[in-house]
């Protein structure tokens, strides 16, 4: 998922809950917590699973983007545990870390930004 648009797209489908694991067990994060960063419970995401029910169209959304974006952390960094390490170290000049940031599509769409000043040789 490169473009909003096809972020949109599939999000207005709704995503089965495997992406949600996959994706979890993927970045190497407890599933509570990305359940938290894309304001669910570890539980609702667990009765979506068992109910065999696709994620609400915003949840999915929000979990596209934050695919899209750790897809970008792992090409800018070279792995996922040292964009995880980067997004744990406090932004330029602020005492806010970037992982604050994944809780909104703003936040997360702003990171992405700062990952592509990154690649450009940019400080963030």
């Amino acid at each position: 998922m490169t473009s909003n648009f096809a972020i949109a797209t599939s999000a207005r489908k709704g995503l089965n809950t495997k992406v949600f694991y996959d994706f979890a067990d993927a970045i190497k994060m407890p599933e509570k917590n990305l359940a938290s960063i894309i304001n669910l419970s570890a539980r609702t995401i667990s009765n979506y699973k068992e109910s065999k029910k696709a994620l609400e169209a915003p949840y999915s959304e929000h979990l596209l983007k934050l695919i899209a974006l750790f897809s970008k952390g792992e090409t800018v960094f070279g792995n996922v545990d040292e964009f995880n390490y980067w997004l744990q170290k406090p932004l330029w000049n602020s005492d806010e870390k970037p992982a604050d940031w994944l809780n909104t599509y703003g936040g997360v769409d702003f990171l992405a930004e700062e990952l592509d000043k990154l690649a450009q040789g940019y400080p963030a």
